[in-house]
């Protein structure tokens, strides 16, 4: 490595001595004083990986150090992170991916043993467990077996990897969320690590296979979600591309006011950046209000990053983080380094000190923040808690006008003489009759069938966990339940949150109201909320009714909860008890009563909720180090289950050809080391067009799967029973399940259709006429003529998660192009990695704007070998009338071109290994 500006330095603290790249040496030759903290983590990164100017040169370094904060930088630098974190649901694909290319790399010429992670890469197994049990004290027990018998043969591959591949390690089943865990253990802030014979020391920096990996920014780790193949490609040493950001300053005033909780202020917050716009942006919280902000509280902000639309959401090094590295139990010696490093370079944050210049400066005085919710389909929908009822109003028409369009054309009433309608029997909303644990009751629109206390966002808080206790324990003192339709259930993040509840007195209180233990994991958040009661399920199908779930998570977008439940709010867990008490989310908490007690008299959610002296009273009372000490001490051991589990140790994995969980992906048959040149497209159909908010949880297949789709048909085909279907989260190793499930969400409409919902297509023959299919169906008719595709679509395409599928299944579907208004920033990354060319309309236009209504054939000429700033699209109609236009290529950086030119980055980073064999 170079050193081009002499700043390679030594720091001794106690028994520890490191080289760094010093920031104050930088700034004896570039005034950087004010430099954002983030920018600062990103100079080191440069300054560490100086080389001969192949990826970091000394021109790079020059342009952070002299960073304008209010122009758009067009300097593309590489960041390479120092560690990656993963989840199962898209760890799994990922080594997949490396199984594969172990396998690949040989035919190559080259040897597996190259394919390797070349840093720390962690994966925590905690998207697999649902919600099958609930309200019980045996549901942990019983949702953790059924866990095991679904997904036994991935964690079996899962082992594999962990023997066979070096730096690559598993956190088992039954231990917490991923980012929670990595906020508790696995996260360093301060890294050292061996380089080239010389301990070096550096910021922790951190790529994860979730969009929430942002949650570690609270800590002042510099992190960020990417794409299971942007990972894996920083796992085998690939830096990742990127135009140098313009940052946010976000300033916090005051502290919060009594009654309100940090899950209010994030979606407050989340809503102010989304009207801001931030996109591709940086965030940096700073101002006085840090110090009323512990730790938890930064965290929960620092979640919800993809939420608000930005990079990252980060906070400084502080007093505070050093106080939450010693609550946690890291060692005393690394959190005395810890701070040492932070102050010598610059990275430590004192309460009065001078902001950083931004390129944009919000504020907020957090006194001003009220309790809230956000819904019924997008989090950044923030919702006052007085304005609930209304909102609800104002949302559910959407859902039952379709229901009452079909009662008036069957069900209208006529008057004695037949001869004139009168109003409609369905005028007044329909209710449903049932019985559920004994009880015969009714429902209707609004009502709460899932209360769900989960995610990783809020279940990290012990703040609102506690809060959602004594909620509980109140309400239990009064004799009061949750209403028995609620299908409530309790995931915390960690252990040690059950811990904390457990010694507060607390967990047998939330019991009381139904809310048992279902595991440890993304539950509902994700989409594994389990089945309802059957009959809830009736109740809700005999009427259409448009019922609701409310969730302390992150994400609520259509279809993603529950297919049943149609409108989903996004709240804090106190406020999860508060509705499934009230079972309805047609009420004022802020004026109606909730509930009546054991002698009949009216209670409010004001009699329930508890003060913010007795939450802080219970944080210094239950919680310490000993508690995160014992519940980590052997984490990446696993329980009998787990260690029950048998798996091969080979160099290379063994593939099952009758399996229908992990599969060789076929993205390197036939693979040459040589490239060809990139061809225009030509004579393409398009297989969806789209209008605005179109989401990676729209494209990639996720939730259950059905019997009747193109995977359920599959799988039946190879002798799988649909009770034994699993998730399709759970499937991801195998892209036969996969590419039958891209654009199949429920809630996805293609205006080729009438916007009707569901994944399906028109599809276009010679003829010109148009079939409806399912829109995997029309892909295989079309890969059978080789008939290239394009997907065209409106603003914000690929926003939310489940990202890696949502680029490999469109590559595997035959899409060639992508066309959009505008996109997310991963998920155009991640297009390119798959070598899927992401194109924008240019000059404002959109598919309207070109009357385009799907049965147009597409040529997009002009590409120049990837090279090309713009193309010029032709959409020729059935008449033989053409129309054209031209489109923005969205390959941003000379690596994107690379990649794009190699077939995607995996392809590319293959041909480099084999190169050096």
């Amino acid at each position: 490595m170079r050193d081009t500006f002499n700043t390679l330095r030594e720091l001794r603290v106690a028994s520890i001595t490191s080289g760094y790249y010093s920031l104050p040496a930088l700034g004896e030759q570039f005034d950087i004083s004010r430099l954002p903290y983030s920018m600062k983590i990103l100079l080191e990164n440069l300054l560490r990986h100086e080389d001969d100017g192949m990826t970091v040169s000394a021109d790079h370094i020059r342009a952070v150090a002299q960073w304008n904060p209010t122009a758009a930088s067009e300097q593309e630098i590489a960041f390479m992170p120092a560690r990656v974190v993963l989840q199962d649901f898209t760890g799994v694909p990922c080594v997949v991916d490396l199984a594969a290319m172990r396998d690949a790399v040989v035919e190559l010429g080259g040897n597996a043993a190259q394919i390797n992670p070349l840093i720390p890469s962690e994966l925590v197994i905690d998207h697999s467990v649902q919600v099958d049990v609930y309200g019980r004290g045996d549901a942990k027990d019983l949702n953790a077996t059924i866990e095991f018998e679904r997904n036994a043969e991935r964690y079996a591959f899962l082992k594999w990897g962990q023997t066979a591949l070096n730096d690559f390690k598993v956190v088992p089943p039954e231990t917490g969320i991923v980012h929670q865990v990595n906020l508790e253990y696995l996260a360093r802030v301060i890294m050292r690590r061996e380089v080239n014979g010389t301990t070096l020391a550096f910021p922790d920096t951190v790529f994860g296979t979730d969009s929430h990996t942002t949650m570690i920014n609270g800590i002042g780790v510099l992190g960020w979600g990417v794409g299971g193949i942007e990972a894996e490609a920083a796992m085998l040493g690939q830096p990742s591309s990127m135009l140098i950001p313009q940052v946010v300053g976000f300033e916090l005033r005051g502290q919060l006011r009594e009654g309100t909780t940090a899950t209010d202020l994030v979606l407050t917050v989340t809503q102010m950046l989304r009207a801001h716009g931030v996109v591709g942006k940086f965030v940096e919280f700073f101002g006085d209000g840090l110090q009323h902000l512990p730790l938890a509280d930064r965290a929960t902000i620092a979640n919800m990053a993809p939420e608000y639309g930005a990079t990252c959401g980060i906070f400084p090094i502080d007093a505070e983080a050093i106080a939450y590295l010693k609550t946690s139990g890291r060692d005393s010696e690394h959190i005395e380094f810890v701070e040492a490093y932070a102050r010598a370079q610059g990275l430590w944050h004192e309460p009065g000190m001078q902001a950083a210049q931004y390129s944009a400066t919000l504020s907020l005085d957090m006194s001003t923040v009220e309790p809230s919710l956000a819904g019924p389909k997008r989090p950044q929908d923030r919702v006052a808690l007085s304005a609930m009822q209304q909102n609800f109003l104002d949302n559910v028409g959407a859902h039952t006008a379709v229901r009452k369009d079909k009662s008036c054309d069957s069900e209208t009433l006529l008057d004695e003489g037949g001869a004139q309608p009168q109003s409609n029997h369905l005028a007044k909303p329909p209710r449903s009759r049932l019985t559920i644990n004994g009880v015969e009751t009714d429902i209707g629109d609004g009502a709460v069938v899932i209360a769900a206390i989960t995610s990783c966002t809020n279940t990290s808080n012990p703040a609102v966990m506690l809060a959602a206790g004594l909620v509980a324990r109140n309400a239990h003192r009064l004799g009061i339940k949750a209403k028995p339709w609620v299908k409530t259930s309790l995931a915390p993040g960690s252990k040690v949150v059950t811990d904390y509840l457990t010694k507060a007195g607390l967990l047998t209180e939330l019991e009381a109201l139904g809310f048992y233990l279902v595991g440890y994991g993304c539950t509902t958040c994700i989409g594994n909320s389990g089945p309802l009661p059957d009959a809830v399920s009736r109740a809700i199908a005999e009427n259409d009714l448009a019922v609701a779930g409310v969730l302390s998570g992150n994400r609520n977008f259509e279809g993603r909860i529950h297919p049943e439940v149609k409108l989903n709010y996004l709240a804090s867990p106190p406020l999860v008890v508060a509705y499934a008490i009230a079972g309805t989310i047609d009420i004022d908490l802020t004026k109606d009563a909730i509930a009546t007690d054991a002698d009949g008299q009216p209670v409010y959610l004001r009699d329930l909720w508890p003060t913010s002296a007795e939450i802080d009273a219970l944080i210094r009372d239950t919680i310490n180090s000993g508690m995160f000490r014992g519940n980590y001490a052997d984490v990446f051991k696993g329980d009998a289950r787990w260690n029950d589990i048998a798996s091969p140790t080979s160099e290379r994995f063994a593939w099952d050809a009758n399996s229908t969980y992990i599969k060789n992906p076929p993205y390197f048959a036939g693979m040459r080391m040589e490239t060809d040149p990139v061809q225009d497209i030509q004579g393409a159909r398009i297989l969806g067009l789209f209008g605005d908010s179109i989401t990676t949880d729209h494209i990639s297949p996720a939730g259950n799967i059905k019997a009747d789709s193109p995977a359920g048909r599959y799988l039946q085909e190879r002798g799988v029973a649909p009770t034994d279907f699993n998730s399709y989260g759970s499937r991801r190793g195998n892209d036969e399940v996969m590419v039958r499930g891209t654009f199949a969400n429920i809630r996805l409409r293609n205006r080729m259709m009438g916007g009707a919902e569901g994944g399906n297509t028109l599809f276009y023959g010679d003829d010109n006429k148009g079939t409806a299919m399912a829109i995997f169906d029309a892909a295989t008719r079309y890969r059978e003529t080789g008939t290239p595709l394009v997907v065209i679509a409106g603003k914000e395409y690929g926003t939310g998660s489940s990202r890696d599928w949502a680029a490999k299944g469109t590559n595997l579907l035959g899409v060639k192009a992508v066309l959009a208004e505008s996109f997310e920033r991963i998920h155009r990354s991640n297009l390119v990695g798959m070598g899927v060319l992401p194109l924008q309309f240019a000059d404002g236009a959109t598919a309207d704007t070109y009357q385009l209504d799907g049965s147009e054939r597409i040529d997009i000429i002009g590409l120049g070998d990837g090279t090309a700033n713009r193309v010029t699209v032709t959409a020729t109609r059935a008449s033989g009338e053409t129309v054209q236009f031209p489109a923005q290529v969205l390959l941003l950086t000379p690596k994107e071109v690379e990649y794009f030119r190699h077939g995607g980055i995996l392809q590319y980073v293959l041909r480099q290994l084999a190169s050096r064999a």
